[in-house]
C-alpha cells in the first residue's frame, strides 16, 4: 500500500521559513517522480514544484521561484520543500504527490499526472 505522509506545516509570519517533508512507503521511491501541490480555500489545487527520479531535474511554479526549493533523498525515501520568504498568499494546504510516469516533462505540472497523494499539511502565513 502506497503511503505519502507530509509534515512540517504550521503558522509562520510574513517573510519566515518552513521546511516541509514527505515520507514515502509502499513504493520504490527512486522510481517515482515527486511533486508538491497546494490548495488555498476556494481555489483549485495548483502545482508548486516537482523533481525527477534521480533529483537532477526540478521545476518550480513562477509564483515560488527563488523562494521555494524542492529536493529529495532517495536513501531516506523523502522529498523536501524548503520554503523561504513566505508570503500570506502562500497560505494553503500543501500536498505531496508521486507518479510512476517515466518521463520528466511539462506533464509533471498537472494534477492528473500523479497517481498517489498525501493527506496534506496546513501552511499559514500571517501578515
Amino acid at each position: 500500500q502506497v503511503r505519502l505522509v507530509e509534515s512540517g506545516g504550521g503558522l509562520v509570519q510574513n517573510g519566515g521559513s518552513l521546511r516541509l517533508s514527505c515520507a514515502a512507503s509502499g513504493l520504490t521511491f527512486s522510481h517515482m517522480i515527486m511533486g508538491w501541490f497546494r490548495q488555498a480555500p476556494g481555489k483549485e489545487r495548483e502545482f508548486v514544484a516537482s523533481i525527477s527520479r534521480r533529483g537532477d531535474s526540478t521545476a518550480h511554479a513562477d509564483s515560488v521561484k527563488g523562494r521555494f526549493t524542492i529536493s529529495r533523498d532517495n536513501s531516506k525515501r523523502t522529498v523536501i520543500l524548503q520554503m523561504n520568504s513566505l508570503k500570506p498568499e502562500d497560505t494553503a494546504v500543501y500536498y505531496c504527490a508521486a507518479t510512476l510516469r517515466p518521463q520528466y516533462d511539462s506533464a509533471n505540472y498537472l494534477r492528473t499526472t500523479y497517481e498517489y497523494w498525501g493527506q496534506g499539511t496546513q501552511v499559514t502565513v500571517s501578515s
